[in-house]
């Protein structure tokens, strides 16, 4: 896949996630063998009022791309001003436009989902956008707000027309959130009617499931969210698949050494206190279908400290050995 002047060396691209894609997390992905992954979305108001927290979730590692920067918002003036500070002030490779986020805090500010009930004005916002970086800019999409008003094909065809070099399609609509099922038919709709790269996302949890979705979409590339969530192991298993080695399989001590070593690399990126608080809720996903892995979750759900992280994983390795 070639995002404007921006080769993708593999289709598997991880999706945008609040509170999980900051560069510990990315640095994993890529690690395993991920295209391109996306940053957690920043707020165009948060960079144009020189936010700290926001302005620090805009560095990213020298060492880890292609990084496409997620920006969110739906004012014309901060939206450009915002874009102009990740051309030229970031090391992002594509700068990326928010037209999925459901959640009410970022509707309310007719962002996010929202920014689809109004074409035109957000065709001109993205416009400008383009005409003010040299950075590829994209841009990720719903269906539509409500199964009633799937507007995601004549958005998708006005966005390509004004310049965005690839479009990312979450086949739900807004009302749907996570919930129900995604339908990859619109994503192949998609695909079949534009000459820009599609990227398909939605229920891809499993190499089945990738395999699926290629099959009935001919998408570009396929964007993995929740099924990566203590589970970087899924990009390596797809990724073999692609080179045609289908006998990979993540053995129980590396699934528990890779927890550690994403809180590890949390507490440097954040420090203890803050990158504990989000390591508990992030390591029992690790833990997920392991035997008799319950007590343990819970566990890891009260940690405070790296030491306290370290001390439940090898406890819970211990009693793995005693059953293997």
């Amino acid at each position: 896949m070639q995002i404007k002047n921006l080769k993708i060396s593999s289709p598997i691209v991880i999706a945008p996630m609040a509170g999980i894609s900051n560069g510990a997390f990315r640095e994993l992905c890529f690690e395993f063998g991920a295209g391109l992954v996306y940053t957690e979305m920043v707020s165009d108001k948060a960079i144009f009022y020189d936010n700290k927290k926001t302005i620090d979730m805009l560095k990213i590692d020298d060492d880890y791309h292609p990084v496409s920067l997620q920006l969110f918002g739906s004012d014309i003036s901060s939206m450009v001003y915002a874009a102009k500070v990740l051309d030229k002030k970031t090391n992002c490779d594509i700068i990326d436009i928010n037209m999925g986020c459901p959640v009410n805090k970022v509707i309310k500010s007719f962002a996010g989902s929202a920014m689809m009930l109004n074409e035109d004005n957000s065709v001109e916002i993205v416009k400008k956008i383009i005409e003010n970086v040299d950075k590829p800019v994209t841009v990720k999409m719903r269906l539509g707000y409500t199964k009633d008003n799937m507007n995601y094909l004549s958005l998708a065809k006005k966005l390509e027309k004004v310049g965005v070099s690839a479009i990312a399609l979450h086949a739900r609509t807004r009302s749907q959130m996570y919930e129900g099922k995604a339908d990859w038919s619109h994503i192949k709709i998609l695909k079949d009617s534009l000459s820009i790269p599609v990227i398909g996302n939605g229920d891809v949890k499993t190499v089945d499931d990738f395999i699926k979705m290629q099959k009935e979409t001919n998408c570009d590339a396929i964007m993995i969210g929740r099924g990566v969530v203590g589970n970087p192991f899924l990009i390596k298993e797809i990724s073999n698949y692609l080179s045609g080695d289908n006998n990979y399989q993540i053995s129980f001590d590396d699934r528990l050494d890779y927890c550690l070593k994403h809180g590890q690399k949390l507490v440097e990126l954040k420090g203890e206190k803050i990158g504990i608080s989000e390591m508990r809720g992030l390591a029992s996903h690790y833990l997920t279908g392991m035997y008799s892995s319950t007590v343990y979750k819970e566990k890891l759900n009260h940690i405070n400290t790296y030491e306290d992280l370290y001390n439940v994983i090898n406890e819970y390795r211990e009693l793995l050995k005693t059953v293997s």
